[in-house]
């Protein structure tokens, strides 16, 4: 029988967290955000004080996690009463009680964190569902007033492309000039982000209001000491990371972050761990630490990218906290 509540909440400390509340929803179908999510919900709670719900994809028959379900995503109603988004699903076509919630909370202005395939998070097709108000979410849609969707407008970017060989290629984040004082960028050093997803290719220069934080090194292979690719794949290097302020379908204008970066297999990386942990410090509108603490909390070994690679029939409650 299906969990009445199929998504996890961690508790976080009134005090330190400064009752802040952050809602995280995955389902990528690709690069296992359904278990590099709860990780960092764990984290932003048990070392950070805020506390984190953290939602599924769930398959309506089993009540289980199922990345390949892109049409159910249960408990977006907490964002009503949420201070920060992060995201990193890809390609879901919600039904228009679940996108309610989300449309809300992105027409009031308030923050939101994108990760990795966040950038073409929705797909909501005109000829599967024509009467759904929020076919401008789609990462393809092409209307004037809010063309790209949520990728573009929202987070910078939609998908455009993989940049270099995605199985073979990983990624050095390199501080970009100029942004070596930005708070998002504390005690993360040059060269130590290292992520084992490839980098994304993107329009340059990006939409309006939008800085540049890290650029992403395409690396000839998945290992951290891997040597830079030569050529011309790494000149320019694509942005991997930045922060902009966007503005939503009825005018709210608010703060977004986007890294293509985020896997699950990324998040074993301490500074891309702290990298989200700061964006969400400086969305929120508190003082970023000099250096957070980001050790992972319980065992955490993600499994490996790919499509239908995901553990079956786990439910939302293997996520909880003993």
């Amino acid at each position: 029988m299906a969990d009445p509540k199929p998504w996890i909440v961690y508790e976080g400390d009134d005090d330190s967290g400064a009752n802040k509340r952050i809602v995280l929803i995955s389902g990528d179908q690709e690069y296992r955000s359904e278990e590099g999510l709860p990780q960092l919900g764990k984290i932003l709670a048990e070392h950070h004080g805020f506390t984190c719900t953290v939602l599924f994809p769930i398959n309506p028959k089993t009540g289980a996690i199922d990345p390949g379900t892109t049409t159910n995503v249960p408990g977006t109603q907490a964002l009503q009463n949420a201070d920060l988004l992060i995201i990193a699903s890809r390609f879901l076509h919600l039904p228009e009680e679940q996108m309610e919630p989300i449309d809300a909370y992105i027409n009031a202005g308030k923050p939101v964190i994108g990760l990795r395939t966040a950038t073409h998070a929705f797909r909501l097709p005109v000829e599967e569902d024509p009467y759904n108000p929020y076919h401008h979410y789609s990462f393809n849609y092409e209307g004037e007033e809010w063309p790209g969707g949520f990728g573009r407008q929202v987070l910078g970017e939609t998908w455009v492309r993989h940049h270099a060989d995605s199985k073979k290629t990983g990624t050095r984040g390199r501080v970009a000039p100029g942004a070596e004082s930005h708070p998002i960028l504390n005690g993360v050093q040059d060269g130590d982000l290292f992520a084992r997803s490839d980098v994304y290719g993107v329009r340059l220069p990006l939409p309006g209001h939008s800085r540049v934080l890290m650029l992403g090194e395409v690396a000839d292979g998945m290992s951290p000491d891997a040597p830079a690719v030569e050529g011309e794949v790494n000149d320019p290097m694509m942005p991997v990371a930045w922060i902009r302020q966007y503005v939503a379908p009825y005018g709210g204008t608010g703060q977004a972050f986007t890294t293509t970066m985020g896997s699950a297999q990324d998040l074993r990386n301490d500074e891309m761990r702290r990298l989200v942990v700061n964006a969400s410090y400086h969305l929120l509108g508190l003082d970023v630490p000099a250096v957070a603490t980001v050790d992972t909390v319980g065992s955490y070994n993600p499994s490996p990218r790919g499509f239908d690679a995901y553990k079956k029939g786990v439910m939302p409650a293997a996520h909880r906290l003993e």
